[in-house]
């Protein structure tokens, strides 16, 4: 995801915000910790994120979907389980739904990954607060902007990430025989998390996720970032 997040970084500086238009009336990010997209604003690192996450879905949804249906057998003994594991559930999706079926969920993973827009405007405005208002070294800033920014990510997009997992959890039906299908569109699934919990129910077991996602990104952000700096531009 990151690799695509730099190339769309660098093709909306080089080919949309390098206009005069824009550089007047947006103003350039820090430089200290992001020398390579300096000329972005902010709004273009939220633009490159949306991008990013929806080209990072293509690959994440099926993934995902395979890993969701897995966590939810519940049953001790094997020889019940539906699917004996991932390989065994792919080819019993393809083979009943085909690439649609395994590919259940994809709106439900674009919407989500949407909000990487707040991930990523967020880091560029907390890099350039760090940058510019403390003297962290740029590593520094990078480890804080990554957490920080990460933790406005899941407080922004959790409802939509359990919506998700309601979708992909879903039975398919037909010959699968995983159950009659509940859920035909997203707001389905919205409406049904309301019903049975109200609106608290769009943030059930957040708190792990969310303490758990400032070090996790931190770290990321901060191996990611020096290793970008060490390569030529």
């Amino acid at each position: 995801m990151l690799g695509s997040l730099t190339f769309y970084r660098r093709i909306l500086r080089d080919n949309v915000f390098s206009n005069p238009y824009f550089q007047r009336v947006t103003p350039p990010s820090g430089e200290r910790a992001l020398s390579a997209e300096s000329r972005l604003p902010t709004v273009g690192h939220g633009i490159a994120g949306v991008m990013a996450g929806c080209t990072v879905s293509f690959i994440a949804a099926p993934v995902e979907h395979v890993k969701a249906r897995l966590q939810i057998q519940y049953a001790s003994d094997k020889s019940k389980r539906l699917y004996k594991g991932p390989i065994d559930c792919c080819s019993k999706i393809l083979r009943s739904h085909g690439f649609h079926g395994l590919y259940h969920g994809l709106a439900a993973t674009l919407l989500f990954r949407s909000f990487f827009f707040f991930w990523w405007g967020s880091y560029d405005i907390f890099t350039k607060v760090l940058s510019n208002q403390t003297s962290l070294s740029a590593p520094a800033v990078n480890f804080w902007a990554g957490g920080l920014s990460a933790q406005v990510f899941w407080i922004t997009s959790y409802p939509s990430d359990v919506v998700k997992q309601r979708i992909m959890t879903d039975p398919l039906g037909g010959t699968l025989g995983d159950g009659e299908r509940k859920f035909a569109r997203w707001k389905d699934a919205a409406r049904e998390i309301v019903r049975r919990d109200g609106f608290r129910g769009f943030y059930r077991g957040f708190l792990p996720c969310f303490l758990r996602a400032f070090p996790a990104n931190a770290v990321a952000l901060l191996a990611f970032e020096s290793v970008m700096r060490a390569l030529p531009e």
